[in-house]
């Protein structure tokens, strides 16, 4: 409302403006004093249509075409001097054009550092170096959006596991903001989880949390927007997302992976080692068993198929490590 007020305020004292130009200039006509009005009225227009434009841009998108433009106006006034230095004075000719001829070279000059500039506006950033180059401890972190809703990632950063920035694209808010308004419950509700998983890591002092307004509208899918926005900031990818984590490797981009993380933290289990699981269900073998850790990795245990609902003293016969966890292959005791 109150900024409803203040536009409506703008534009009346925009015209009004207009109106008392009329006066200045001895335009007595009444209708003189309508087209003062309009035209007042329609700068106020003008700049509240530049307030919208201007809330489309983000700081980081506008710099490098600001720069653009003052490089291009800079090197016309330069050329212009130049010019006036090498001609001899007789070149009467170019003292009357040396005002159209700078104003016509910082207009195509400053058009071309736009240009150049909007081109290349994701290489200038706001974000800082690596302290140790490209893949150091203080690298850039790049957060997707399955990592966000796992909730993990908060512990890890309040333990101060996590060095230098966390950037959370703008396009993984919107993601986020679209699954948290799903209509189904289940999406819905791991959305909201992302963004209260967000505000958490945000309200911590020790993490430097940074929302990253560069985009890629001509690619689609999100997995490989985050992979081009890594590659550009030199950053890594923390996810625990498979098949995120295989394209990223394949272009060269460093992950850190949860899931990884997690299975290098449970404890190391060794052939011949004695333990006491509870059998749960059966196997997929026949005459399998199966049981669980208090961590979650499964435990097969041979012959036990007719000992479900028991706890039953086990002998480890093998370790299986993949990326999806760990399995432990065991004969009863």
């Amino acid at each position: 409302m109150a900024t409803f007020i203040a536009r409506l305020l703008l534009v009346i004292f925009s015209a009004s403006i207009g109106y008392v130009l009329v006066d200045a200039f001895a335009l007595t006509q009444g209708w003189h004093h309508i087209i003062g009005v309009l035209l007042g009225a329609l700068a106020a227009f003008v700049v509240i249509g530049l307030e919208y434009l201007i809330k489309n841009f983000s700081f980081e998108g506008l710099v490098a075409p600001t720069v653009g433009i003052i490089l291009g106006m800079v090197s016309a006034s330069f050329i212009v001097s130049w010019l006036e230095m090498v001609l001899p004075e007789t070149a009467t000719f170019f003292a009357h054009i040396k005002g159209f001829l700078n104003i016509a070279l910082m207009l195509a000059l400053g058009y071309l550092g736009f240009s150049i500039g909007f081109k290349l506006k994701g290489d200038l950033r706001i974000l800082p170096a690596p302290a140790f180059g490209r893949g150091g401890l203080n690298a850039p972190k790049v957060l997707d959006t399955s990592v966000i809703i796992d909730g993990r990632i908060a512990d890890i950063c309040k333990q101060g596991f996590i060095e230098g920035t966390l950037i959370i694209p703008r396009f993984v808010l919107k993601e986020l903001q679209n699954i948290a308004d799903s209509p189904e419950p289940l999406r819905r509700t791991r959305g909201r989880r992302g963004l209260d998983i967000l505000n958490e890591i945000q309200k911590q002092v020790s993490i430097d949390v940074r929302v990253s307004e560069v985009d890629f509208p001509e690619v689609r899918e999100v997995d490989s927007k985050l992979v081009r926005l890594a590659k550009q900031l030199e950053a890594k990818i923390i996810t625990n997302d498979f098949n995120l984590n295989k394209v990223a490797q394949f272009q060269g981009i460093e992950v850190l992976n949860i899931n990884d993380l997690a299975n290098a933290l449970k404890p190391i289990v060794l052939p011949d080692e004695d333990f006491i699981i509870k059998v749960i269900k059966e196997g997929k073998e026949s005459g399998q068993g199966v049981g669980y850790l208090d961590d979650g990795t499964m435990v097969v245990v041979e012959n036990a198929a007719k000992l479900i609902g028991r706890e039953v003293k086990v002998t480890v016969t093998s370790v299986l490590q993949t990326s999806a966890g760990q399995m432990i292959f065991t004969k009863l005791k």
